[in-house]
């Protein structure tokens, strides 16, 4: 069977620099740092002060009371973003077979922030008094649950969860299921709210995030005095349809998803493989999957955690794919928005395809020495205005998930 095409026909987003996909790419466009000082609990017991929160996100006027009760953050986050992509897309009043929409929206950790306000209630007042929303705001897949409902979705539902690989994983899977035949549009993407006291510590106990309080050298990708990643919360979708279908119907295209690779280190529960070959391999999986070589790649947006060793090892793995002398442009947008974790592959592919769409090459902001480890061609200050026709995004995630995406403008 002849396989089939895959295009992006919307987008939606809610992220710590821009509340829509407009206000997003404006941010990119302006270097916009998308750090500050964490201001949705008090930090002063806590040895990391800063995040990169969603801001001026009115959820009374974007959701309703029922919606609000009823949902985590997280998947508050997760049917912003969607409604803002489906209603893009130009699908809500058009005739088609529900039968074959599937979603696939993913989150890496799900409801942390209700754990931790239902157990607080419940040492307090009980364990049989709390909410009886308390297991559909928690669970992972009811983001995605919550938006089938929402845009009549009666196609596969489901949610991948590898960590901060997870919405990439999900876009290539959804992806997969157009270009093999089982659906004719996909819903796909992610959702994050750990900017919690429990998710920050957590974390902050491994010494994966900064401790810094200045923002402007916190989230440093690929900068020698990286100490740690900067959490980032909020979501992405992207709408997937078959190519000829959304062609009969003068779908707004944005572009191709042409490769997706996966795979896993199967090395350390969090630590990368040391020589980065899980990454390189994915990379070379969905360069492959693409019926392209390492030259036709125009970008690559890294996942670049501001951490020691991610940086230093994704910088092997490019070099493993690309050689060792690459000048294949790079960038780590997560220098802006901080790291979404479960939602990062997502937000990155929707920068992806908006730099191939504007001919612009996403800036590294802030960094300032670059380490000698971390060599790559790497995009800073303002970013660069460039023509380019392909764009690849990694995504890494803890347990040694790696997920490779490969965008592209639509081929003739």
């Amino acid at each position: 069977m002849e396989k089939r095409r895959v295009v992006i026909t919307g987008m939606g987003a809610i992220t710590p620099i821009g509340n829509t996909v407009t206000e997003l790419w404006n941010g990119i466009l302006q270097s916009t740092n998308g750090v500050d000082l964490i201001t949705s609990y008090d930090t002063a017991e806590h040895k990391v002060k800063i995040a990169a929160e969603v801001k001026n996100a009115d959820f009374d006027v974007l959701l309703s009371p029922k919606e609000r009760r009823s949902m985590d953050r997280y998947a508050m986050f997760a049917l912003i973003a969607a409604r803002q992509a489906y209603e893009d897309s130009g699908l809500k009043n058009t005739e088609f077979d529900r039968n074959r929409f599937g979603v696939m929206v993913s989150s890496g950790i799900g409801g942390l922030g209700t754990i931790e306000t239902e157990h607080k209630k419940a040492l307090e007042r009980g364990f049989d008094r709390i909410s009886p929303y308390f297991i559909p705001k928690v669970i992972v897949n009811l983001a995605a649950g919550n938006i089938a409902i929402e845009v009549q979705a009666y196609g596969m539902c489901s949610s991948v969860v590898t960590a901060c690989a997870s919405s990439s994983n999900a876009i290539g899977d959804a992806y997969r299921s157009i270009k093999d035949g089982y659906h004719d549009v996909m819903l796909a993407g992610g959702a994050e709210a750990s900017i919690t006291p429990l998710g920050m510590g957590g974390f902050a106990s491994m010494k994966a995030l900064c401790e810094s309080t200045d923002i402007n050298r916190a989230s440093i990708p690929f900068d020698k005095d990286r100490s740690g990643f900067v959490m980032g919360e909020g979501a992405g979708v992207m709408i997937l349809e078959e190519y000829e279908q959304a062609k009969k119907r003068n779908a707004k295209i944005y572009g191709e998803v042409i490769g997706y690779g996966a795979t896993c280190d199967a090395y350390h529960i969090t630590s990368p493989s040391p020589d980065g070959s899980g990454a390189a391999r994915s990379m070379r999986q969905a360069i492959e999957d693409a019926g392209l070589c390492p030259d036709d790649i125009g970008y690559i947006n890294a996942h670049g955690t501001s951490t020691p060793l991610n940086d230093k090892f994704e910088t092997m793995a490019v070099k493993a794919v690309f050689g060792e002398n690459t000048r294949v442009p790079v960038s780590s947008t997560k220098s802006m928005t901080g790291h979404l974790l479960g939602a990062s592959g997502v937000i990155e592919g929707i920068i992806s395809v908006l730099a191939i769409e504007h001919s612009f090459l996403p800036p590294t902001i802030n960094l300032v020495n670059q380490d000698a480890e971390c060599d790559l061609n790497v995009i800073t200050a303002k970013g660069v205005t460039k023509k380019f026709d392909v764009a690849l995004s990694n995504s890494l995630g803890f347990g040694g998930h790696n997920a490779t995406l490969i965008f592209s403008k639509v081929r003739d």
